[in-house]
């Protein structure tokens, strides 16, 4: 689903934000990317996103090149930021309107995900609310449901779960679970290592650029936890 090869990224043409990045995500697979700040998640991310270019490599999503055919590969993905912006002077059910004429989802299959997704997440109250009202949360909730509404291939998360309640959290992970059991496939940064052991199948930690460790989740963690596998690969120099 997602194939990245020697990917690289500098910003000021000295050091690397990624260095040589090599990952292999397949439908099915819900993927944590770990590290600390400023290791290279977030480039990593909006380089697949097609936000931000890069210097080397290729990164392709369904054999799809993100440089040779940016729109091909947007239209089969979503990209949900660590702070998401969203058209506050819409309402919420506007915003998810112009989101779905984007990405030309039919009216049907709209109107159920919308219904869908909204009920679930208890946004069916405020959606003809301006966005300007909602809390961060909300506009949390709003953004996710405006993502799922596409039935993306690939969905791309830097730290999905700051800002939602715990119920939010626990649908979220549901929801994720739903859409790779239907062959999708979730890739998404987060500094709570618990959920990575607890949700995740596979496993990436970069530091300073580059991937340390990749792979399974319960041959990386093995007999210890992964904090305790993160933090020893932090004081190493």
């Amino acid at each position: 689903m997602l194939n990245i090869k020697q990917m690289t990224k500098s910003y000021d043409g000295v050091k690397n934000a990624c260095d040589h990045i090599d990952l292999d995500i397949e439908s099915g697979d819900i993927f944590g990317f770990i590290g600390h700040n400023g290791a290279g998640k977030t480039t990593l991310l909006k380089s697949i996103a097609g936000i931000i270019d890069f210097n080397e490599g290729e990164i392709k999503v369904n054999g799809i090149s993100i440089k040779e055919s940016p729109i091909e590969v947007k239209k089969i993905i979503a990209y949900i930021p660590d702070n998401p912006d969203v058209y506050e002077s819409l309402t919420g059910i506007q915003y998810l309107e112009f989101i779905a004429d984007v990405f030309e989802v039919p009216q049907e299959k709209r109107r159920e995900l919308v219904e869908k997704y909204t009920t679930m997440f208890e946004m069916s109250d405020v959606l003809h609310n301006p966005i300007s009202t909602y809390s961060h949360g909300m506009k949390q909730k709003i953004v996710v449901i405006s993502a799922l509404i596409h039935e993306p291939k690939l969905m791309i998360l830097d730290e999905p779960f700051v800002g939602l309640d715990p119920k939010a959290s626990f649908l979220l992970k549901e929801v994720f679970k739903e859409m790779v059991s239907k062959g999708s496939a979730i890739f998404f940064s987060t500094h709570v290592l618990e959920v990575v052991e607890k949700l995740c199948n596979k496993v990436a930690i970069i530091k300073q650029g580059s991937i340390v460790a990749n792979g399974n989740t319960v041959d990386i963690i093995s007999n210890e936890s992964l904090e305790e596998i993160f933090m020893e690969i932090e004081k190493e120099s």
